[in-house]
């Protein structure tokens, strides 16, 4: 565990030259020491949260530059002790000469999450909030923005205590039990312990099945675009950008790599990965480019196959996916090139299509990539399938890969437990599950913690948060 009397000090704006630079400290004498650095007001005699104007000099009163102060007094601060941000002109040699001078002083500087992992310490949050932090800083969506505030406001964690103090009660009327043991008393009713059981499994298992869409929103839809050769993959992915990101050519075979963009759309992030046209590849550069398509396709949650209606028949296409589909790929059938052909011949090809393709994993759609005919349908078509139709607004939705294995611990626990009332093993038995399921479930708020736990999580923050 980091020493939490120890002074801490790191550079809180991002790096390179900007117009201000911010420096955090935080520590029991972060403003004694400050103080001694500074010309202006005396900030020991400052009330918290102000802001005051001078100079930041030097161990021999040489002035470094000029500042402001903002003063955070205990436990009114971010990390809950005395801090003291500092703004200061954005060059990178005076944001790390003033770090510099206060090295000097005796303050070191922060380890990464080290400010956060003292507000945790010092009882500010929980860690899953403190977690949430992290998210919110790496937040590139609404959605995943909106998911790490209501995780900051403590949304996840009151769930979390509302099910670990119903357990509770039981679990000590069943310690109870087990210390009146030769009496063969029971002070918990069975009956009432199962149905609570059952109604904690209950929210666990709406918690685990929220955790994959949670890894949608904060990973983003691996949407990979495949198909043949001149199918118009490129043109499609440049139109979904609106930007001209992949090279477009008649001649069959322009794209040998693996092309990957990010789009957002509805708040939710979609990983688009153009891919070499899938044929009996000519020369060795373009073998090896087929065979990143069939890697890609492996790892996709959604299979945009495009392919051209004027030229591609529907055994081709039925041969292609017999190579493509497996189990959980959504598939979207993209007949590009649309705007060469009537609407009668389209809707004809789609009911032909759809009489020798019947699975639900499989939708169609008709487009036109050139023209952008579509594209809008094709966009709400990729929400619809990230989100399975649901709607997650309200609902606690799990994002962290921690969390969902302290779940899963959990309710592997519960059930042991709910297999253990219908044997009638004794109170010994069923106190042991209990225990599990508490321990598991207090892991992800951080009541039972341990070193390296905590520093595994705060070691992948940024420094200076």
């Amino acid at each position: 565990m980091k020493n939490l009397n120890e002074n801490i000090i790191a550079c809180i704006s991002p790096p390179g030259v900007g117009a201000v630079g911010l420096i955090r400290i935080s520590g029991n004498k972060a403003i004694s020491i400050t103080n001694n650095h500074f010309k202006g007001k005396n900030l020991e005699n400052q009330n918290s949260h102000t802001i005051h104007f001078g100079y930041l000099i030097d161990s021999n009163d040489r002035i470094v530059d000029e500042v402001l102060i903002s003063i955070f007094k205990a436990p009114n601060s971010y990390t809950k002790e005395n801090t003291v941000e500092i703004s200061c002109h954005g060059a990178p040699y005076i944001v790390q000469k003033i770090i510099s001078v206060f090295q000097h002083a005796g303050i070191r500087l922060a380890k990464p999450g080290e400010f956060t992992q003292r507000a945790f310490l010092n009882g500010r949050f929980d860690l899953t909030q403190a977690e949430a932090v992290a998210d919110l800083i790496a937040a590139e969506t609404e959605s995943q923005q909106t998911n790490a505030i209501k995780q900051l406001r403590g949304g996840f964690s009151s769930e979390l205590q509302l099910l670990r103090t119903e357990l509770i009660h039981f679990a000590s009327l069943i310690e109870l039990e087990l210390d009146f043991s030769e009496e063969d008393v029971e002070f918990a009713d069975r009956k009432d312990l199962k149905n609570l059981i059952g109604k904690l499994l209950f929210s666990i298992n709406g918690m685990l099945e929220s955790f994959k869409f949670g890894n949608v929103v904060k990973n983003g839809i691996t949407t990979v675009l495949a198909g043949r050769p001149n199918a118009g993959k490129s043109t499609l992915l440049n139109t979904l950008l609106n930007e001209e990101r992949a090279i477009v050519s008649e001649i069959a075979g322009t794209t040998r790599d693996v092309i990957e963009e990010k789009i957002v759309i509805d708040g939710l992030l979609f990983r688009l990965i153009d891919t070499a046209g899938i044929r009996e590849a000519t020369d060795i550069i373009e073998k090896i480019g087929v065979k990143k398509t069939y890697e890609q396709i492996a790892n996709a949650s959604i299979l945009l196959y495009i392919f051209d209606i004027n030229t591609l028949t529907i055994s081709e296409i039925i041969e292609d996916l017999e190579k493509l589909k497996r189990k959980d790929l959504k598939i979207v059938l993209i007949a590009n090139k649309t705007d060469l052909l009537s609407k009668e011949n389209i809707d004809l090809f789609k009911v032909n299509l759809q009489k020798l393709i019947l699975d639900d994993e499989i939708s169609f759609l008709a487009i036109s990539a050139l023209n952008k005919n579509n594209i809008a349908e094709l966009k709400k078509q990729l929400v619809d399938l990230s989100m399975g139709g649901k709607n997650m607004q309200d609902q606690t939705i799990i994002t962290n890969s921690r969390h969902y294995e302290s779940l899963l611990f959990s309710k592997n626990a519960l059930q042991n437990a709910l297999s253990g009332l219908d044997l009638n093993n004794t109170g010994d038995l069923l106190a042991l599950e209990i225990r599990h399921a508490l321990h598991s479930l207090g892991e992800i708020t951080g009541e039972i913690t341990n070193n390296d736990l905590l520093n595994n999580i705060f070691s992948k923050f940024c420094i200076g948060k």
